[in-house]
Formats: C-alpha cells, sequence, structure tokens
C-alpha cells in the first residue's frame, strides 16, 4: 500500500520534533454482507475503505491523526499533526483526523498462504436461502427466520521508528441464524452463528442446514421450558458454551492497560494460586482459523501462544506494544484495533481453557441436582472486582444426574476468581465458539472456547421459587 523510502520519510517527519517513538499503520479493507428475513432480502451490500493511522509519542503524551490520504503528501500531513498532538504535552492520547480521498486500488501479497476462495452474492444469496428452507422445515411452529451472511478481506502495514516493517491479510466470513417459534408460552428464540479466518471455503467445513436446524431446534425446545430456578446451585457448561464467561469474567481483567491502572482484580497475583488446579487459560492468536486468529497483531508483532494461568497459577498478563516497551520486556502479540482510525490497545485473541480428563457425561451423571447451560448469551464484568452478569440462552435443569426440561431464559450471576475456584471437573470434549468483543468504544474479532465442565456453586437469577 506504501512505498518504504515513503514510510522511513514518514516516520521521520513524524520524530522530527522530538517524539520518542512513531508508528504507520495503514489498512485495505473490503466487506460484503447479505441478510433475509422471512425469504425475503432485506441487506445485499459492499464497502471498500483505505486509510492510515499515525502515532507519535512524547513522553507521556500521545498523538494521532488518521486520514484516508495514501498519498506520501497526505501521510506527510497526517505526521505532522500527529507530532504537534504528541509534543503538547499534558499526558493521555488525543486524535486528529486529516483530509480525506477515495479509495484507490491494491492487492497484498500474500506469501506461501493460499488465496482465500470468494462466493459471489448469487451464492451468498443461495446459502441464505436454504439455511431459511432448513429452519422452517424443523417445526410448524417456526414463524421466523432471519439469516446473514458477511465477509471481509483486510490487509494491513505496519512500520514504525524501532525498524519494525510487518504485513498481514486477512479473510473472514461468518453465517448466522436466528429464528423465533411461537407457542401457548408466547415467542422464544434460537440463535447460531459460524464464522472463521476464511473465505468462501467456510462452507466446506459448515453446513448452513445444520445451523438453521440447530437455531429452530433451541426455539422449539424453549416453548416448553419452565421457569429457571433461582439461588446457588452446580452449574455445568456445555463445551465451547461457556468460553465468553472466562472471557469476560477473568480475561479482560488480565489485560496489560487495566493492571498497570490497578483496575484488575488480578493486580500483583502473579505466581500466586488464582483459580483451581485444573485450570489453564491461554490465549492464542495463532489457532488454525478461529475468528481471533491472524499473523501479526495490529502493532506489527506476530501473533503468539500465550499461557496465562497455568494449573490455577497466574503466569502472566496480556501486552500491547508501547506498555510492554516501557516494562522492558516483549509484546505479547495482543496490540489490537478496529480501524486505521483507532489508536490500538491490549485485546484478546482466542482465550480458552485447556480441556481436562473427564467424560462430558459422567460430568452431568455425578451432578445430582444443578443447571445445564448449553449456551450463554451476553454479559458484563466489573474487572475490578470481577463481578460478572450473564444470560443463559439455552439451559436446561439436571435432576438425578439426568439432563431433563429446558429453563426459561435467566442469568448466571457470580464473581470471576470465585468461579475459577470452584471449576471440579473437566471435560475432553473442547470446542470454540466465535465472538465480539466490545471494549473502549471498538469491537474486534474473537473466538472463545472450553470443555465440558462443572462449577460447584453458581447464583442462577431465575423466577422459580
Amino acid at each position: 500500500m506504501i512505498d518504504t523510502p515513503v514510510l522511513e520519510r514518514v516516520l521521520a517527519e513524524a520524530l522530527r520534533n522530538g517524539g520518542a517513538f512513531a508508528e504507520v499503520f495503514a489498512e485495505d479493507r473490503s466487506t460484503s454482507s447479505a441478510s433475509l428475513d422471512d425469504g425475503r432480502v432485506e441487506e445485499l451490500s459492499s464497502g471498500r475503505e483505505r486509510g492510515a493511522g499515525i502515532r507519535v509519542v512524547t513522553g507521556e503524551t500521545t498523538g494521532y491523526a488518521h486520514t484516508a490520504d495514501l498519498s506520501e503528501r497526505g501521510l506527510l500531513q497526517a505526521a505532522e499533526a500527529a507530532s504537534a498532538v504528541a509534543r503538547s504535552g499534558g499526558g493521555g492520547a488525543r486524535t486528529v483526523e486529516v483530509g480525506r480521498l477515495a479509495a484507490s486500488g491494491g492487492r497484498a501479497d500474500r506469501g506461501d498462504r493460499p488465496a482465500p476462495r470468494t462466493g459471489s452474492k448469487a451464492d451468498a444469496l443461495e446459502l441464505l436461502q436454504r439455511a431459511d428452507e432448513a429452519a422452517r422445515a424443523t417445526g410448524d411452529a417456526v414463524s421466523q427466520v432471519q439469516a446473514g451472511f458477511g465477509t471481509s478481506q483486510r490487509r494491513v502495514l505496519i512500520a514504525n521508528s524501532d525498524g519494525l516493517l510487518a504485513a498481514d491479510e486477512q479473510s473472514r466470513t461468518r453465517f448466522s441464524v436466528s429464528c423465533v417459534a411461537l407457542g401457548d408460552t408466547g415467542m422464544q428464540t434460537g440463535y447460531e452463528t459460524a464464522a472463521r479466518t476464511l473465505g468462501f471455503e467456510l462452507f466446506d467445513e459448515v453446513s448452513v442446514e445444520e445451523l438453521a436446524r440447530t437455531a429452530a431446534t433451541q426455539a422449539l425446545a424453549k416453548l416448553a421450558a419452565r421457569p429457571a430456578p433461582s439461588g446457588e446451585l452446580p452449574v455445568v457448561l456445555a463445551g465451547g458454551s461457556g468460553g465468553i464467561l472466562f472471557h469476560e469474567a477473568c480475561g479482560h481483567g488480565l489485560e496489560a492497560d487495566h493492571i498497570v491502572k490497578d483496575a484488575s482484580v488480578y493486580v500483583g497475583k502473579v505466581g500466586q494460586q488464582v483459580a483451581s488446579p485444573l485450570v489453564t487459560l491461554v490465549d492464542d492468536g495463532t489457532v488454525g482459523s478461529e475468528w481471533g486468529t491472524f499473523v501479526v497483531d495490529d502493532e506489527g508483532r506476530p501473533a503468539q501462544r500465550n499461557v496465562l494461568i497455568e494449573n490455577g497459577v497466574l503466569t502472566d498478563y496480556l501486552w500491547d506494544y508501547l506498555r510492554a516497551r516501557k516494562e522492558g520486556r516483549a509484546s505479547s502479540g495482543n496490540g489490537r484495533r478496529q480501524t486505521y482510525r483507532d489508536l490500538p490497545m491490549v485485546r484478546m485473541t482466542n482465550t480458552f481453557l485447556l480441556p481436562g480428563k473427564d467424560d462430558a457425561d459422567e460430568i452431568v451423571a455425578q451432578t445430582p441436582r444443578g443447571v445445564y447451560v448449553a449456551k450463554l448469551g451476553g454479559g458484563q464484568v466489573n474487572t475490578t472486582t470481577g463481578d460478572f452478569v450473564f444470560g443463559m440462552t439455552m439451559a436446561y435443569l439436571i435432576e438425578d444426574g439426568k439432563i431433563t426440561e429446558p429453563l426459561r431464559d435467566a442469568n448466571l450471576i457470580g464473581n470471576g476468581p470465585e468461579i475459577l475456584q470452584r471449576i471440579d471437573a473437566v471435560g475432553t470434549d473442547f470446542s470454540m465458539t466465535p465472538g465480539t468483543c466490545g471494549k473502549d468504544g471498538q469491537s474486534v474479532p474473537v473466538g472463545c472456547g472450553q470443555a465440558t465442565m462443572r462449577l460447584t456453586g453458581v447464583t442462577i437469577g431465575g423466577t422459580a421459587e
């Protein structure tokens, strides 16, 4: 996207007035999406954006300017603007936007990685229609079906004043199905999604009909759901479904920006037992084609496998480049940003608990009474205290060691560090789920995962007495 001599002159301009560090982040992104609602095409769109962000650090002050003009003149103007902000002092970070120009073409070299397959809009619509038909065929009570498809191709180029020059090309494809079933208890919903860091070859691995049937089955099963119990009960999290709980309840608390601000319950606990010995928590941006996988992060550092908790002992935090540089250590490859308009920050990639040795069915059989959570929804966490609230979007009662009646939507309420200590069984049936992580107004793709596991006690915010 930008020639190396131009990058060098832009970095020199950024440092000309005494900057300690400068960085150029260039991005070229194209997107395509389609959606179907009750058999009708609701959206069929595509887009392209291209630009660069320039960061300059002087002391404790960060200046940031972004521009859609990738000419040398446009980049030099952005560098000058970022430098002026940085030398103004006062600490913190401030952003400046300079002029925009229309996007132009270009293609990055993918090295020895196979090029992702592309599909036409007609191909996408055919997939959506197949999903719609499969969902409706699952049961007469299915009253509404929505299906969505999205794909993106993202090329990034990063250069900084420490001599780094790195590039990556990322293709991501996502397909989702949402169903509504109507019965005597009112409307119930089901949702299923598949997402990978792949092109159209995702559909060699994923059946859209199976996704649709799963979403429809969830909605139909909840028509017969009973109110969830209230109070503290053992909870069994199905493989893959509970990864979001650990992403939110402890993953965010291990991000270095929270640590250095003393805004995490995990401050100063490296080397201490913070979880059950059955818990090994990993963040890994190199895992196959999972949703949070990439080659280099948005600061140009290679993605890597980071063990955060090993056999219950806290071993490290997640680091971006600037915070790691200040501490005299290496980045963990966790500097990420939503677009070139945004400053990078510490973010997770694919975060998961390693599988254990227990049989998933035996974990349920050895639970006399409790709740089996087949799927978790969204949640909130306070990183300073570790307190969290999560929605259960598909759950069942466990009675006499057997999964019985479906439960209406309810909440799991607890504290992250306490929950980590209450894990007493971990299965072998590991799986991952894709998600979108929001932080400080920015969203990035992430993966979450774990095997079936049991928590000895979690508060259920149900309505049954």
